[in-house]
């Protein structure tokens, strides 16, 4: 059984552009059909931030992008740090439901997304970083197609626990 995790797709997070927003948005909607279609589960990540912040609880950029297809059984996870199992109960929830595959999908590849996927690598759980399905914004030294495409070197590197690998893949291999 897959699960699809979804990464801070936040309205706060694309009052700036993010590179192929709208694809990586169809892509997620895309992989989210086809997981619940195979009874996997989707859940989306939802940074807290502070009060007066664009992505604090209860306010129009903390909620999910518009452009998501969410269904009423997905599962949200609030978070207040870039790892995603710091301080929330995703780490118990995904040992319960102990799925064959954690599919890494989001936003933004070099904070929150980046940082989700190495815990979870070192939790062991068996990780596809969906290629095409996040995203980031320009940096001032790389372009956020560079910030990308070192994550995908990175990730194709790390050395995990019991000879596990980061596959990569793109959306059209997983649906």
């Amino acid at each position: 059984m897959d699960v699809l995790l979804v990464i801070d797709m936040q309205q706060g997070l694309f009052e700036q552009p993010r590179h192929k927003a709208e694809q990586v948005i169809d892509n997620i909607n895309r992989l989210a059909h086809a997981v619940r279609a195979r009874d996997g589960h989707v859940i989306y990540i939802q940074h807290n931030g502070l009060p007066g912040e664009a992505l604090a609880p209860d306010t129009p950029g903390w909620a999910l992008h518009a452009g998501l297809e969410v269904d009423e059984e997905d599962e949200r996870i609030g978070k207040s740090a870039c790892d995603s199992f710091l301080g929330t109960r995703l780490g118990a929830h995904l040992h319960r439901l102990a799925p064959s595959r954690l599919l890494i999908s989001g936003c933004a590849t070099d904070f929150c997304v980046d940082t989700t996927l190495r815990s979870a690598a070192a939790q062991g759980f068996n990780l596809v970083a969906v290629s095409d399905a996040h995203t980031t914004a320009e940096r001032p030294h790389l372009s956020a197609a560079q910030v990308i495409a070192h994550h995908h070197w990175m990730w194709e590197g790390l050395i995990l626990p019991d000879g596990k690998r980061v596959t990569l893949l793109p959306t059209e291999r997983l649906v």
